[in-house]
């Protein structure tokens, strides 16, 4: 495509400009296709716990993967590693980051990931979100009844997590040289925050700041990942972190209300929606192709706005990746086209 990389274009959202087309955000490259606008990259000493093997984090937490949900990873059922939240001191033990190389590590990371900086923006995701670290310890039951229960216990743990994660995060930014830094804390359902936004305020936020700080004494700009109707968090988001992007940006929310209220100070990336019809695998091209344009005529007027969507299914099914070829070929010729 002629003009702006798709880097550059992606990264005129995070400065409120127009972009020349509409970006296209998959949030991971994808192997085989071309360089992508942006790529949310996990750095290894996290835990490599994705793809078809799974695996343990750095906690211990065990994730399973199936080739059901196209590999995607959760913490494996019923396998817990914590019950009882005031005993988190003897459960969880500081990772030991001695003697790690960190500009090997990050080379031979980046390598493996496949990014072109030249082409792609490299949104560095250097810690999970202290929500999903605890429903990943104790489970969506557990978890939120903890932060009822014994709050103060909980916040100690978040101040424990946070203060591990911050010792790697310089070393991170150094040299991982990210364009984007990525907050991933899925704290919604599709009809409401798992929590109220007094407690939100109360025991995300703070960390939330606390782990964006060396992004943002190096003017590095802000994404923002929450699945669901999360809508209500964005006030705090926007005027007191500075996130610039959010994804998914789901249309459970009020969309256009958003746009409205943030302008181009917050581009959404997402914005698709699709319902999978009765005749699936039988789709008809054109309705899809349509979904794509209508998300585009919606949000992407005067910019702010960054196409993200796909059809997940199994690993390999063909019908999925016939609908994902209609997707972002339409995506990229009407995107293309738009500002013109």
């Amino acid at each position: 495509m002629a003009g702006l990389s798709p880097k550059e274009n992606y990264m005129r959202l995070t400065r409120g400009e127009c972009p020349d087309y509409v970006p296209i955000y998959t949030m991971m490259q994808i192997p085989g296709m071309p360089p992508v606008a942006a790529a949310m990259h996990s750095p290894s000493l996290l835990g490599a716990f994705r793809g078809p093997q799974g695996g343990v984090d750095a906690w211990g937490v065990k994730y399973v993967t199936s080739e059901s949900t196209n590999n995607g990873a959760i913490p494996e059922p019923n396998n817990f590693i914590l019950d009882d939240i005031t005993k988190w001191r003897d459960v969880l033990k500081k990772p030991d980051y001695s003697g790690v190389d960190w500009e090997a590590m990050a080379k031979k990371d980046l390598e493996m990931a496949g990014i072109d900086p030249t082409q792609t923006a490299l949104v560095l995701n250097a810690q999970a979100g202290v929500f999903q670290e605890l429903v990943a310890f104790m489970g969506f039951t557990e978890g939120l009844c903890a932060m009822y229960e014994e709050p103060e216990e909980v916040k100690a743990m978040f101040d424990f997590i946070t203060d591990v994660y911050l010792e790697t995060q310089n070393a991170f930014m150094d040299y991982y040289t990210p364009d984007i830094y990525y907050i991933l804390d899925d704290s919604a359902t599709q009809k409401n925050p798992f929590i109220s936004l007094d407690m939100f305020r109360e025991f995300l936020m703070p960390y939330y700041k606390k782990m964006a700080k060396p992004a943002i004494d190096r003017g590095i700009p802000i994404q923002f990942h929450n699945c669901g109707r999360c809508e209500d968090f964005l006030d705090d988001m926007v005027n007191d972190l500075g996130v610039c992007i959010w994804d998914p940006a789901q249309t459970m929310n009020d969309l256009v209300a958003v746009k409205e209220k943030y302008g181009n100070r917050l581009a959404l990336a997402g914005g698709w929606d699709f319902k999978v019809p009765d005749s699936w695998p039988d789709v008809d091209e054109e309705w899809v192709r349509a979904t794509v344009r209508y998300s585009m005529d919606t949000l992407a007027k005067g910019g702010g706005y960054a196409f993200c969507g796909m059809v997940l299914g199994e690993a390999g099914d063909q019908a999925t990746m016939k609908v994902n070829g209609w997707i972002m070929d339409e995506a990229e010729k009407y995107g293309s086209q738009f500002y013109k």
